[in-house]
């Protein structure tokens, strides 16, 4: 695409919760961005870090791994990674916008995951409009 994406444009065009859709692409990773509410799955991506930027809302990750389980908060305007192979599972009571990196063709429920609750798609990102 070479004209610019505006970010509020591209939420609005969509309902969907936990159902990502992709905005742009740089070099092999997708931007995507997502409303979401309540809760995720946990979940692992075995090869990738994932990136997250919070655009509205207040969005919550709790995290697992070998030192044990622990939670960030991130307001809006704050930026997180999860490292590979960390299981985490997102959560936003209240609800938020994200935006994400993640190389093209990452499942939203990573390599490995809990069952997938009926709220939560399970997708290499949707395309937008």
């Amino acid at each position: 695409m070479n004209e610019p994406i505006d970010l509020h444009s591209a939420l609005a065009s969509f309902s969907d919760l936990w159902s990502p859709r992709i905005v742009s692409q740089v070099n092999d990773y997708d931007v995507r961005v997502a409303k979401v509410a309540g809760d995720h799955v946990w979940h692992a991506h075995d090869d990738t870090d994932e990136f997250f930027l919070v655009l509205d809302g207040e969005f919550a990750i709790a995290l697992r791994d070998e030192s044990g389980e622990r939670a960030v908060t991130l307001p809006k305007g704050s930026v997180f990674v999860v490292p590979r192979g960390v299981e985490h599972k997102p959560s936003a009571p209240g609800g938020a916008s994200i935006l994400m990196f993640e190389p093209a063709g990452t499942l939203s429920v990573g390599d490995r995951h809990d069952d997938v609750p009926d709220h939560v798609d399970a997708t290499i990102g949707r395309a937008l409009g």
